[in-house]
């Protein structure tokens, strides 16, 4: 009766084993939607503490001419990505391209009084810090203001990021993370509500390959 009883023992003491090693594997290699954010979201929270414990701040915008531009711009952007998580983040050479291209690389009004590179409109005026363009002072609109120029770009990042305009470039962002490669033009096809320019993608589409941004 013993032996019964304990070669039953023996025999679920290797079903449960089996089942754990199942189960091991299977969210080794494949693991769930939901394990997967659970460790996202960790590693992100120690990226925080690392930049609290390590005390970065937010880098300095300084530049002389387009070369300047491009390097403060994308050392900006590396600073920001340490706190945006990596299906918000939007490709470096794209920022760049419409940084340079929206304040003419720095050099506009909006960008050297207002630190403002992607000419964002607001129609908040009693409450957004903004400027108004110099031919349309009555305008019902205003051109958001920014403290940095680094602000600027983070906010550029998280319109895209929330605006409804947008959601195709979303869309196409998170297929194209799912295959681990970049492709700039089906990202841009998805922006066009950035401008009413009709060939705003191919202008920075172009401007990427001409100043052969990473």
């Amino acid at each position: 009766m013993v032996k019964r009883y304990l070669k039953r023992f023996i025999y679920f003491c290797i079903a449960v084993a089996f089942v754990i090693a199942g189960a091991w594997v299977a969210g080794t290699f494949n693991p769930n939607d939901y394990t997967v954010q659970q460790i996202e979201d960790e590693f992100h929270k120690k990226e925080m503490r690392i930049i609290e414990e390590l005390g970065l701040k937010e880098p300095e915008f300084e530049f002389s001419d387009k070369v300047s531009f491009i390097n403060a711009t994308s050392t900006c952007v590396s600073y920001l990505n340490w706190t945006t998580d990596k299906d918000k983040r939007v490709p470096i050479s794209i920022i760049i391209a419409m940084a340079g291209i929206e304040s003419a690389w720095g050099t506009s009004r909006f960008a050297t009084e207002g630190n403002a590179l992607f000419g964002v409109r607001t129609w908040s005026l009693d409450t957004v810090p903004h400027m108004k363009a110099l031919g349309n002072p009555d305008a019902s609109w205003g051109v958001k203001k920014y403290k940095t120029k680094c602000e600027s770009i983070k906010d550029m990042i998280r319109i895209l990021n929330t605006h409804p305009a947008y959601k195709d470039f979303r869309s196409t962002r998170a297929e194209q993370l799912e295959e681990g490669k970049w492709n700039y033009r089906p990202l841009m096809m998805g922006m066009t509500a950035w401008s009413t320019n009709p060939d705003y993608a191919e202008i920075i589409l172009q401007t990427i390959v001409d100043n052969k941004l990473p």
